[in-house]
Order: C-alpha cells, then sequence, then structure tokens
C-alpha cells in the first residue's frame, strides 16, 4: 500500500506540474490578450469613426473633440477616483480604530484586501466620472479655452457678453460637479457613520463628518457667488414669481443680488463655525450653520415675495423702468433685429393697368401652386416606380431664358423600403439599389388646363429648361442605408420602359474598403456579408451615413441645424443641398427665450452637401459673429470663406429663423417703454384658411419689387395683425439675394384705418354669395375643396391677396388640381378659372369705379361704361352693395322658367358627379362652366 500511495502521490504531482505548465501561458493568455480584444472592441467605434471623418476631410475636428474628451475624461477619472479612494480609506481607519475587531470581516482587516476593494471601488465611481465629466463638459471647456469677445458689456456688473456665454456656464459646471459628488459622498459618509452612534463617540467619524459637510458649504457659497450674474439671464424673482422683465428686474437688484452675497457669507460662516466645532467636538455647534443657512435661505424668499408684491406690483411701471429698456435692448440685439430699416405703408387703393405692367415681375411669379398639393401630384406623376418617392418640394429661384423665375423643385430619391419582397436581397439593398434619380422642377405660377403644374424639368432622366448633368443623387432626405459602390455589381440608375439603365460611381468620396478598412467596417456595420462577399473589389467604396441631416450633425454636432434641407441645380448641372446651420445659446443678458431656453440665435453658417459625392462644405455668412469665431478658434479647418457665386446664388433666409425674429419683433417693435409695458401694441402673425380649418400663417417666399427699388427680389415675408384682431396691422420681410442678404425691413400700416388682413380676406370669401355657392357644389360632388395658401402680396403702396382653389376626387390615387384663384383687393373680390383672369376682372371694376365686392358686375352692368352711366337708382344697387347681410344672401331665382331651370341644373349637377367618379376632370371642368354659366343667368 505504501508503494502504491507514492505512486499516486507522485503521479498527482507531475499531474500538477503539467497543469501548471499548461495554465501559466493561458494566464498570460488572459491577462494580455482578453484586455487587447476589450479595448479594441471599445476603441472599434473610434477608429472606424476616424476614417470616416477622414473621408468627408474633417478628421481635425473629431481629433479635437476626442482630444478633449480623453482629457476631460482622465481629469475626471483621477477626481472621481482620489475622491472616492479618500472617502472609503477615512471610512476604513474609523472602523479599524472605533470598533471591535471581532465585529469586522477579515477581508477588512486585511490591509492588502481591503485596499484591493477600496482601489476596485474607486475605480468604478473613476470611470463613472470619466463618463460624466467628458461627456457634458467638452464643449464648455473648450468654447472657455477659446472664446471670442462680443465687445458689448452688460449695464450693471460691466462685463463682456461673452463672460455670461462662455466663462459662467464653465464656472457652474465646474461647481456644481464638485457639489454633486461631495453631497454625495457625504450621504456615503453618514451612513456609515451611522452604524453604533459612531459620528457621537468616534472622533475620527467626527472629523470626517464635518470635513464633508465644510465642502459642501463652499461648494454653495461658491454657488451663491455666481447667482448674481444669473439673475442678468432669467425674470425668476423667487420660487413664487416671475417679474416683467426678462433679466435683472428691481426686485432683484433690491434684495436677491445682496440675498446671494449674505448666504454665500453665511456658508462661508457655518463652514467656520463647523471647523470651530469639530476642534471643540462640540456636535450641537455643528447644527448651527445648517439651521442658520435655512432660515437666511428661506427669509430671503419671503423678502423676496414681500418686495415683489407690496413695492413693485403697486407701481410696477416706475420701478421697472430702467430694467425694462435693458430687457428691451438686448432682447433686440439678441436677435439681430437692431438693424430692421421701419418704413410706413400707406395702404392705398392705387390698383391700376400701369403698376401692373410697373411690377410684371412681381405678378409674373405670384405663386398660384402650393408645396403641399405639388408634393402629391409630384409623388403620383413624376416617381414612375415604386421605389422613388419625392420626401419634399422646396422654393427657390432662378434665371431661366434670362427671366427670374420662383420655382418649386423636389428630389426624386430611392427608398428601398418600397421594392418588392423578393428584390429586398442584400445584393439589391447594398449593391445595386444605390441612388435615387434627378429633380423634378416647375413654375409657381402657371399651370395646364387640367390644373396640374407647368413643369420645367420633369421626367427621367430629367428634361427641361435646365441642364442637369449629374442627376444621380446618393445623399439626400432619405434615411437611406449604407451602400457600397464600386462593385462586381452595376448599379440600377434609372428605368426606361422595359429595361433599366445601369452605371458605375465614378467619385472617389467613400470610405475605401481595401486592406483591413474592410474587416474594421464589417464589423462596425454587423455585415459578415461584407466581409466575405466576392462582389467586393479593392476598388470599392462603403457610402455611409448618406441622410443629409445625420451627415452634417455626425460632422458638427455642436451646430444646431434646420429641418428644412433644399435641393437647387449648380451651374455646372450638378445637384447639392443647402442646409441653416444655427449658432444658438441660452444666455444672453437680458434677452428673452425664445423656446422656454434659448435666448441667443444666429445663421452664420450655411452648409452644402453634394448630392452625388456627400461633400460637405461649412461656408461662413456673418464673419464677425462671436460665437462663429469662437468654433474657427477651436476647429480652424471646419469652416470656408470662399463660397462660390452659383451657390451664394440660392442662399434663402431660414423660415425657422425668421418666424423666431419676426414673433419676437411682434412684442419688441414697441421702443415706447410705457406702451412695452402693457403690451399696448402688441403684434402676432395672422391666421388663414387652409382646408377647411382656420392656421397660423406660415412666413412665406414671394418674388417682389420693394417699394423704394427698381427691380424684383427674392422675399421671405409674413403679415402682423394686431393681437386679438384681423386687420393687417404691419408686414415683415427678409431680402435674400446678392448684397441684400439677411436685410430685415417692416412696413407698417396706417392704425387709423383698416388694412384688410389675411382672416378678413377669408372670410369674406366664406360670405360671398357665389363663391361659397360654388365651393359648396364642388364638395357636395364627392370631391374635396382644398383652399391653398392666402399670399398677402404688397405691390407698391398697395395691397393683393391670392388664394387658389384645389379639387381633389375621394378617390386613392387622386390629385389636387387648381380649378380657381381668389384675387382680393381693397373692397373687391372675384374668383376665375386662372390668376391672369381673376386679375383682369378685378382691374375691370377699379377701371369702372364699381362699388365693392363686385362678384356679380358683369353681368349687370357694362364695365366699359363710366360709372357716372350706371343708373344707380337701379334694383342693381342691392346686388353691388357689400356689407355681410348682402354677402350672405342668396341670389333670387327668377319666377319664370324656374322649375325648368331647377331640372336642368339637377341634371347637369349629377352629370358633373359622374364624370368626377369617372376620373373625367376635363368633362367634370366643362360641366361645372355650363353650371356657373346657368346660375349667372339665374342671377
Amino acid at each position: 500500500m505504501g508503494r502504491e500511495e507514492d505512486f499516486y502521490t507522485k503521479l498527482n504531482r507531475k499531474q500538477k506540474e503539467n497543469l501548471k505548465k499548461f495554465l501559466n501561458p493561458l494566464k498570460w493568455i488572459g491577462l494580455i490578450v482578453i484586455p487587447l480584444i476589450v479595448i479594441g472592441l471599445l476603441s472599434l467605434n473610434w477608429i472606424t469613426e476616424y476614417i470616416w471623418m477622414g473621408s468627408v476631410g474633417f478628421e481635425q475636428v473629431y481629433t479635437t473633440i476626442l482630444f478633449s474628451r480623453f482629457s476631460l475624461g482622465a481629469i475626471g477619472f483621477v477626481l472621481y477616483f482620489v475622491i472616492t479612494f479618500i472617502t472609503l480609506f477615512w471610512i476604513h481607519r474609523s472602523y479599524v480604530l472605533f470598533l471591535n475587531h471581532s465585529m469586522i470581516p477579515n477581508i477588512l482587516l486585511n490591509k492588502k484586501s481591503a485596499y484591493s476593494i477600496i482601489i476596485g471601488i474607486a475605480i468604478v465611481f473613476g470611470i463613472i466620472g470619466t463618463s460624466m465629466v467628458q461627456g457634458i463638459g467638452w464643449e464648455p471647456t473648450l468654447k472657455a479655452l477659446n472664446y471670442e469677445s462680443f465687445n458689448q458689456t452688460d449695464p450693471y456688473f460691466n462685463l463682456d457678453i461673452s463672460f455670461y456665454i462662455y466663462v459662467l456656464p464653465f464656472l457652474e459646471l465646474i461647481i456644481n460637479l464638485l457639489l454633486g459628488l461631495t453631497i454625495f459622498m457625504t450621504i456615503i459618509v453618514a451612513l456609515a457613520y451611522s452604524v453604533f452612534n459612531m459620528y457621537r463617540e468616534s472622533r475620527s467619524a467626527q472629523l470626517h463628518l464635518g470635513i464633508s459637510i465644510s465642502l459642501i458649504g463652499l461648494f454653495i457659497a461658491g454657488n451663491h457667488l455666481l447667482e448674481p450674474y444669473g439673475t442678468l439671464l432669467t425674470n425668476q424673482v423667487n420660487i413664487f414669481q416671475t417679474s416683467v422683465v426678462h433679466g435683472l428686474s428691481y426686485t432683484d437688484d433690491v434684495v436677491n443680488i445682496p440675498k446671494a452675497y449674505v448666504l454665500a457669507g453665511v456658508a462661508i460662516i457655518g463652514v467656520i463655525i463647523l471647523i470651530v466645532a469639530l476642534i471643540k467636538g462640540n456636535l450641537i455647534w455643528m447644527a448651527i450653520p445648517i439651521a442658520l443657512y435655512i432660515t437666511v435661505a428661506l427669509a430671503g424668499q419671503l423678502v423676496s415675495a414681500a418686495v415683489q408684491n407690496y413695492v413693485v406690483s403697486p407701481n410696477e411701471y416706475h420701478r421697472e423702468e430702467p430694467y425694462l429698456q435693458h430687457n428691451l435692448d438686448y432682447t433686440l440685439d439678441a436677435y439681430d433685429l437692431n438693424d430692421i430699416t421701419t418704413e410706413q405703408h400707406p395702404g392705398n387703393q392705387s390698383l391700376d393697368e400701369d403698376m401692373i405692367e410697373r411690377n410684371q415681375l412681381t405678378i409674373d411669379n405670384v405663386r398660384i401652386n402650393d408645396s403641399r398639393p405639388i408634393l402629391d401630384v409630384y409623388n403620383q406623376l413624376q416617381t414612375f416606380r415604386n421605389y422613388y418617392q419625392f420626401n419634399d418640394v422646396d422654393i427657390d429661384r432662378y434665371y431661366i431664358d434670362g427671366e427670374y423665375q420662383q420655382v418649386f423643385i423636389g428630389a426624386r430619391e430611392l427608398n428601398t423600403s418600397d421594392l418588392p419582397d423578393q428584390a429586398r436581397t442584400w445584393v439589391n439593398e447594398n449593391l445595386r439599389y444605390t441612388h435615387g434619380y434627378g429633380v423634378t422642377m416647375s413654375h409657381v405660377n402657371e399651370i395646364t388646363e387640367q390644373g396640374q403644374p407647368e413643369y420645367i424639368l420633369q421626367d427621367l432622366p430629367p428634361e427641361g429648361d435646365i441642364d442637369v448633368t449629374r442627376p444621380q443623387i446618393y445623399f439626400g432626405e432619405e434615411h437611406s442605408q449604407n451602400v457600397i459602390v464600386n462593385t462586381e455589381v452595376d448599379e440600377f440608375d434609372y428605368p426606361t420602359g422595359d429595361e433599366n439603365m445601369s452605371y458605375r460611381y465614378s467619385a472617389e468620396a467613400g470610405v475605401s474598403l481595401s486592406g483591413i478598412n474592410r474587416l474594421l467596417f464589417a464589423i462596425d456595420e454587423g455585415s459578415f456579408r461584407m466581409l466575405v462577399s466576392d462582389q467586393l473589389n479593392d476598388e470599392s467604396q462603403l457610402l455611409a451615413t448618406r441622410n443629409i441631416m445625420d451627415r452634417v450633425e455626425r460632422i458638427a454636432p455642436f451646430l444646431t441645424y434646420d429641418q428644412d434641407p433644399y435641393i437647387f441645380v449648380r451651374e455646372d448641372g450638378s445637384l447639392a443641398w443647402l442646409i441653416d446651420a444655427y449658432l444658438i445659446a441660452d444666455n444672453h443678458p437680458y434677452s428673452e427665450s425664445y423656446d422656454g431656453e434659448n435666448n441667443y440665435i444666429r445663421n452664420s453658417v450655411k452648409v452644402m452637401v453634394d448630392a452625388y459625392t456627400g461633400e460637405v462644405d461649412f461656408f461662413v455668412v456673418e464673419d464677425d459673429e462671436p460665437l462663429l469665431q469662437t468654433y474657427q478658434n477651436i476647429f480652424p479647418d471646419l469652416f470656408t470663406t470662399d463660397i462660390p457665386e452659383d451657390v451664394q446664388a440660392h442662399f434663402r433666409y431660414p423660415v425657422d429663423l425668421f418666424t423666431i425674429q419676426a414673433d419676437m419683433y411682434g412684442t419688441y417693435h414697441m421702443s415706447n417703454l410705457e406702451v412695452f409695458y402693457n403690451r399696448e401694441d402688441a403684434w402676432e402673425f395672422a391666421t388663414e384658411r387652409y382646408y377647411d380649418h382656420d392656421i397660423t400663417m406660415e412666413p412665406y417666399y414671394i418674388t417682389m419689387q420693394l417699394p423704394e427699388q427698381d427691380f424684383e427680389e427674392f422675399i421671405l415675408m409674413t403679415p402682423y395683425t394686431p393681437r386679438n384682431r384681423q386687420n393687417m396691422i404691419a408686414w415683415m420681410g427678409a431680402r435674400n439675394d446678392g448684397e441684400n442678404y439677411g436685410e430685415l425691413m417692416v412696413y407698417e400700416f396706417p392704425k387709423q384705418r383698416n388694412v384688410y388682413g389675411p382672416q378678413q380676406i377669408e372670410n369674406r370669401i366664406n360670405q360671398d354669395s357665389r363663391i361659397s355657392q360654388e365651393l359648396n357644389l364642388w364638395s357636395q360632388g364627392g370631391s374635396s375643396v382644398i383652399r391653398g395658401n392666402l399670399l398677402t402680396i404688397p405691390i407698391e403702396d398697395t395691397m393683393m391677396y391670392v388664394e387658389p382653389i384645389y379639387i381633389e376626387s375621394a378617390n386613392a390615387t387622386s390629385l389636387p388640381e387648381v380649378k380657381q384663384v381668389i384675387v382680393a383687393y381693397g373692397d373687391y373680390i372675384v374668383m376665375e378659372a386662372t390668376f391672369e383672369e381673376s386679375l383682369e376682372r378685378i382691374l375691370d371694376l377699379v377701371e369702372a369705379g364699381a362699388p365693392g365686392n363686385m362678384a356679380d358686375v358683369d353681368d349687370d352692368i357694362d364695365l366699359d361704361d363710366e360709372i357716372g352711366d350706371i343708373d344707380e337708382e337701379a334694383d342693381l344697387e342691392e346686388d353691388l352693395d357689400f356689407d355681410e347681410e348682402s354677402e350672405t344672401e342668396q341670389p333670387t331665382m327668377p319666377s319664370s322658367d324656374a322649375e325648368e331651370s331647377l331640372q336642368e341644373l339637377s341634371g347637369l349637377f349629377e352629370d358633373y358627379q359622374n364624370a368626377l367618379s369617372n376620373g373625367d376632370w376635363e368633362g367634370a371642368g366643362q360641366i361645372m362652366n355650363e353650371i356657373e354659366s346657368l346660375l349667372n343667368s339665374l342671377e
């Protein structure tokens, strides 16, 4: 037995040695290879992101952000690690010194194991700190280190605006991070020392808890020292009340600023008391500063509320007057409204044929079509295949045959989700169906006999008055997946009858999939097919992030982008997108916010994305803007000031910015402080009737000649009405062309007389007997009547209003068609089949001197006669007189032949319904003309 045991002992020893030899390499593999794999997976995104950013030419932007994140992450790790380690080390030491060792687990008594646990926990908190600090701190830090001055100071502290925009947020970030961490650690300390009443009996525990509370006091004091500057950024005077002033108010000046300094002093005194209490070991003294601070804070809120209620409110205007002036001036500055040109518009009734001739280009560009119905038309008539889609229709202007014309334009993009299920293969979705094709362009003011838009560019390939030499759209508004080009598979280009044309990508704009790139991006895309497919080669390129909004946000996430990009045709026939980029801030002193948070905005950057290559350019359009200059200091390679002329020719003043500015100006145009305080002359956006709902009018682009100019230009405008009224009080416009780009102007109408507002015109349309009859007749025939946008068009010293009327069948495949155009001017309102006919009739009424609302005057009088030749005693007087009673009054049918006429009308109406049901729009239009003629004869 002994020999047998020795044998097994030797054998076990040998097995252990062999196992040890086998496991030693595995241990090193585990210690080296596994961390490398983890680090590799974590860094894969950084590597592929760097490669992608390099492919678009902005690797410097990425490395700058990445380096700042790493630096701040390291600082955050060290800070959180050190504070956590010290806290836990002190708690451990206090436990060991105070408690009986039998009460402490052995793992904590062993220094090596205890310190290992403490270090492990500290590392976890360090990682949390890394994530927090680098995640929220990189942008404020870079701004604070690279900021440019505004060269404008606030009127109270005499500090440059840049202090509030850059420095103050950075200081608040640091203090709040430290305060939050200290409070969290103090809670841990308090919980740890609540065991066995250690905070009462352990000197070490008392010292630790006291120091933690003291640090909280110091950081709170720091916050209070910053609070006075914050009073310039809000209208909140206490937790209960707000002031009429956005920014420093009377209560802030008298109560809140002194209160902040007092609370900072109380916090510091409290720290001193805590230190003394710790030295003397008096726990009661430690509660005194906390109670004192809470008492003073509550008293400050009560005093602030009392001053606001009993000092400010009874005489609010006089108390707040100087502060209101600052609020007014700095808000205008924050929204770039200081340099608005203000003119008086007489609102005269001076329209005649000579004025029309002088403004013929304005008349020729009156928008009869509406972008929303036009989008439906494009998607039904210009897609040709179910995988094509128009996502939007935009308004722009071009010189076509030497003539300045306003147009609609839409991009025909590819949506592979609409491919048949059997065609949705990996090859088709990733290699073959890669791009959209061409644009459709139509006149804003011309329609066919069927009420459809008159095209400038149409069909596949695009044909028309503008040359498109590179119609392929690889980058657009569609949320398209990444594709691979230059593979062994030819790309689908566009359909031609029974066959499809093929195409090969000719640019070097994507990420090369040669070498290790293929492995990296196959892992990043999660596509094993990309790695092993024999249809890829060394020439293949990955086109990633093809949605243009995602693309620009990926490159420059610190800018805010307009959500309405628009495509345009360049001089060389290529296609490109333009996106407006905004620079915003939330800390401009004395400025009212436009969204509850941000109170400063500029459109200093225009972004162009090539629809074929995806190349991105960030054009500087306002080089003296301080926020932009700050970003230029941070990212010197991001922006360019060299703007091609053909690109600049298509710059549009952005609707979103204009809406914000116009909304603010509706209140802040009041220069008289007392009027401003009472909001006596507040303006608001007009309303209109769209479809069958009243909506707030959106700003719209028109081509017009400004009263003081001798040429037409592209204008973005919006009408104003007084608050809770419907008459028009003013209109605001932004110029878009050439050197005048960005100039804002306001034309004010006389306050002593009525100038019709859009909603008043809409009401007149509803009340007009002939128009309402015809609209009701159409709607009862199984069709929808769509009332398009009402356009308010200034022409020299007068105003004209135009609204298209669309008819759409209830069929699923129906198309909205412009069937009538309403034109209103002064007291006249007419509706005819075309804008030209309506305008001509208006001019006839004006020339004849007919009374207002002459919808039916042509059936009763000869407009070629002089007004003096009209028999004013005739029965026509009732029909020609414009008032609400006569408008709503139905025309009287003559008693003779009434039954026969009604039967004829009923038969025509039945024929009209049948024509609509059969989709015979032309026939329905002819029948409607017969119905109109019969109704007119009856009237």
